[in-house]
């Protein structure tokens, strides 16, 4: 007696393919909102370590401005020149630049997201010489759902 071999239907595989279609389109939109958190730590991370470096810079010379008056950037802390005064994070997902304040003892930090990053609902994080935290740039996140405390 020879044994009959069956395989799927093509009812049988279609169905399966539209399991597997719903499914990532329920999971991608998370995956991808998962990923951009991941980022947003990078961005806030670097933002703190060039306030840190700024916090330095007026522990040495006692203003947040350079030597001839003018105004500190980021990319001068960081002894590069990128012609815009910013510098990128290390994977490029934020822009870092900083503002010293027209009483040259008071400073004003900002990474404003790009590429990819730019979709997410934090958009910029701001930081204070004073310690204040915040979101900006049309930001529909408060700073405290962002993690950014």
């Amino acid at each position: 007696m020879k044994k009959k071999t069956r395989g799927m239907t093509l009812i049988e595989l279609m169905i399966v393919i539209a399991i597997l279609g719903i499914i990532v389109a329920i999971g991608y939109p998370s995956y991808q909102e998962q990923v951009r958190k991941s980022r947003r730590a990078e961005g806030m991370g670097e933002l703190l370590e060039l306030a840190d470096r700024m916090e330095r810079h007026y522990s040495d010379v006692g203003t947040y401005d350079q030597a001839d008056g003018s105004d500190m950037k980021a990319d001068i802390l960081y002894g590069i020149d990128t012609g815009d005064d910013t510098k990128p994070t290390t994977d490029g997902n934020y822009l870092l630049s900083i503002d010293a304040g027209t009483d040259n003892v008071s400073f004003t930090a900002r990474a404003v997201p790009q590429g990819n990053q730019a979709e997410d609902k934090c958009k910029t994080f701001v930081y204070d010489s004073q310690g204040g935290k915040s979101v900006a740039g049309g930001a529909t996140l408060t700073a405290e759902e962002c993690h950014w405390k």
